[in-house]
């Protein structure tokens, strides 16, 4: 039974860093603009690393803590989406408008936000640098970007470059405990284990399989964050390799057949789901190497019109004889 969809904020935003000291798993990063603002030595910068590391948000609570809580609402920084705007002119005019005038009060520059920079072509990050160049002495910039190399190297070394790491487990765990508290969930390690797993650290993917498992249910458990996440095969795939590694075939044909047959999972989900459990299997990697091959061929045959059903089977009898070694 769903709980209702009566949360008006996405947590993505509610649970944003709004200080420095908030952003989770960038300890260097923020020792560093935490020196930059308290020396007043702040350059342009350029933030790069994966979705979902915070570059947005630690871009937002240095303006926060540089300018004070009202730091948008009295004009000292402005955030333009390179992949929202119809090409460099209009990012042009928007930045002039924003930087040609100095702020009373304040250090005495604005800041401009460039999300999603390495969207722009190389000819407009190239326009970019120059506008760039015109408002430095009223400007500074912080550009955000997935992919460093997608940078041209002008603006590059304009900038002090921040490299974002992919949040760690531990970052993962701190953020789901404080969510579990504020919203009254229930959570099992296994699940956080899980959220680190599928969201490859990610926390704007941690936090929305949270808030969508929550519709469902106070009380998070594994089988529900992959149901939400879409990745039902996950379950049913890890299940049946552990039930033929622990001598059990009976039973893991029979999950087989249910997933095909009566939950409607694809063949195809299943494969690339034994695929991505294997690497968590406890056995040696001489004989996961030996399934990974095993699992390509029949991938392969599966996509040639060999019955499914068959083909997976055969994966689940090596498990099954590796559960003789195991004993």
């Amino acid at each position: 039974m769903l709980n209702g969809l009566t949360e008006a904020i996405p947590w993505i935003e509610k649970y944003r860093p709004k200080t420095l000291k908030e952003v989770i798993n960038q300890e260097a990063i923020v020792t560093a603009l935490t020196n930059a603002i308290r020396t007043g030595n702040i350059p342009h910068m350029l933030f790069t690393g994966p979705p979902g590391v915070g570059k947005t948000a630690t871009a937002h609570a240095f303006a926060r803590d540089l300018y004070g809580e009202r730091y948008i609402e009295d004009g000292h920084f402005l955030e333009i989406n390179a992949s929202d705007e119809r090409g460099i002119d209009v990012i042009r005019e928007k930045v002039k408008n924003f930087a040609r005038t100095i702020p009373m009060a304040g250090p005495g520059f604005k800041i401009l936000l460039l999300d999603e920079s390495d969207m722009l072509t190389a000819e407009a990050q190239h326009a970019f640098r120059r506008v760039m160049e015109q408002f430095s002495t009223t400007c500074r910039f912080i550009l955000a970007a997935n992919y460093f190399n997608r940078i041209i190297e002008p603006i590059q070394s304009r900038c002090a470059v921040f490299r974002f790491k992919p949040i760690e487990e531990d970052g993962v765990r701190q953020m789901v405990e404080r969510v579990a508290r504020n919203e009254g969930l229930e959570v099992d390690e296994q699940v956080v284990k899980e959220l680190y797993r599928i969201s490859e650290g990610d926390l704007r993917k941690v936090l929305n399989l949270l808030q969508t498992a929550s519709v469902y249910s106070k009380r998070i458990t594994v089988d529900l964050l992959y149901r939400v996440a879409g990745l039902a095969a996950g379950i049913e795939a890890r299940r049946m390799m552990e039930l033929a590694l622990s001598g059990n075939l009976t039973e893991a044909r029979k999950l087989l057949w249910q997933a095909l047959y009566v939950d409607g999972v694809s063949e195809r989900e299943i494969v690339s789901s034994m695929y991505s459990e294997l690497f968590y299997l406890s056995i040696p990697e001489t004989e996961k190497a030996k399934l990974f091959s095993l699992l390509g061929e029949v991938d392969y045959r599966i996509s040639q019109g060999a019955t499914p059903e068959v083909q997976i089977m055969t994966v689940l009898s090596a498990l099954h004889a590796l559960s003789g070694k195991r004993s």
